[in-house]
């Protein structure tokens, strides 16, 4: 009974529902409108703390050219005249310029009171001719005896350029093809006036110009039909004896126009028509949505293709040399020469040579991705081993081909796209 007392006494102490609740009163907080701001709009107008840095662009040329009224998508220097250059446009227009002016022992930045206008420097020579942009274009080597321009209209056209101070004649003109995406001379010593294009069908062509020939001035040397899509770009290795073109079908093919390869015993299990193959089919090889670049090292031992995603291969490649074709030769030669004891002819021997010299011939050697688009421009450095890579994220990154393709720079801004 007391126990229950005691209860009582707790429970009637216990504050009712009401009185637990606060009172609003007590608990109110006034909180002020703060209407919604434009974003960007905080501290716009502020001042910058610290004094603005002005950066001053100063044009240090010593000369301009600006005749074409159209894009520029093509320049060649001559060969042996360095201070002569082509320049091929959306205009449908060849011009060629010298660029021999005297050097001022300054740059113009430096002067006291510097010039504000100059004249655009006059051409040698105006070639029309091509209905549509032209975007390859390219001297012969040697003595750069010819001016080659390629087009959109699919035609190349060859002008006389023996002289730098002559109009550039047209010599020969022919069309096989939709669109040229590329030209390329031929280094080899014997077929200094031979060179090879890349055609939007995925068509490859090899070309000797013969002034000697009065029909035609140009002979087709060979033709090739592998790729299945456009043919991007194209390079001969250094000795001129093979041409290795890529293509957006993914595939790379290495050619022998002029048979040397074969004369070294050097062929393709897989084509016929082709040294090395590689296609897309290949998933080691395989880069997806393409290849728009390739180079070939001073070596000639590799190649370096460019992709789509900013992918490169390097690719080995057959090596040839005088010693490999020779003794060819010369064991094709002797094939009936010698009888062994039993009365019969020996048999020819294969060129001991071949399989060392195609043993890297196709091997994927290394695959590359440091930049992030299509790597639209390739270059080997001539008397170092570094390779540079030009993308379309606008980056450059330069390797190191003599340890294992290390990453020597990044130029991540190099240009704006």
């Amino acid at each position: 009974m007391e126990e229950s007392l005691n209860y009582n006494q707790h429970a009637g102490n216990a504050p009712s529902d009401d009185e637990a609740l606060l009172d609003p009163s007590e608990a109110a907080e006034v909180i002020p409108d703060d209407p919604d701001h434009p974003m960007g709009s905080d501290d716009e107008d502020e001042p910058i703390d610290g004094p603005e840095e002005e950066i001053q662009l100063q044009n240090d040329s010593i000369a301009f050219f600006d005749l074409h009224s159209d894009s520029i998508f093509c320049i060649a220097n001559h060969p042996i005249d360095s201070t002569v250059i082509a320049t091929g446009g959306g205009d449908d227009t060849t011009y060629v310029f010298s660029v021999d002016i005297p050097s001022p022992l300054l740059p113009p930045s430096y002067e006291t009171n510097p010039s504000t206008t100059r004249s655009s420097l006059q051409p040698i020579a105006k070639l029309q001719g091509h209905t549509d942009s032209i975007n390859a274009i390219t001297y012969t080597l040697g003595k750069g005896n010819y001016l080659i321009t390629g087009g959109l209209d699919g035609q190349i056209r060859i002008h006389s350029a023996s002289s730098a101070t002559q109009s550039y004649p047209l010599l020969a003109s022919a069309q096989e093809v939709p669109e040229i995406n590329f030209l390329a001379p031929c280094p080899h010593p014997s077929y200094l006036n031979s060179f090879a294009l890349g055609a939007n069908d995925g068509s490859v062509w090899i070309y000797h110009i013969d002034e000697q020939d009065t029909e035609t001035h140009i002979q087709v040397v060979q033709a090739y039909y592998l790729h299945t899509e456009s043919c991007t770009a194209g390079a001969w290795t250094p000795d001129g004896k093979l041409l290795v073109t890529v293509s957006e079908d993914g595939s790379l093919y290495v050619w022998d126009p002029f048979g040397e390869a074969a004369a070294a015993g050097i062929t393709s299990s897989s084509s016929g028509q082709a040294v090395v193959g590689l296609t897309a089919a290949d998933q080691r090889f395989a880069i997806e949505d393409g290849l728009f670049s390739v180079a070939v090292s001073p070596t000639g031992a590799f190649a370096a293709v460019g992709g789509a995603h900013g992918m490169i291969r390097i690719v080995g490649l057959p090596r040839l040399n005088n010693n490999n074709i020779s003794s060819s030769q010369s064991q094709l030669k002797t094939s009936g020469g010698k009888t062994n004891k039993g009365g019969g002819k020996k048999q020819a021997q294969a060129p001991a040579s071949s399989s060392d010299a195609g043993s890297q011939a196709g091997q994927i050697l290394a695959s590359l991705q440091i930049q992030s688009e299509s790597i639209e421009t390739l270059a080997f450095s001539p008397h170092h081993s570094l390779l540079a890579a030009g993308g379309v994220d606008g980056s450059i990154v330069i390797f190191d081909s003599a340890h294992r393709f290390a990453v020597r720079r990044h130029i991540k801004e190099a240009h704006e796209g």
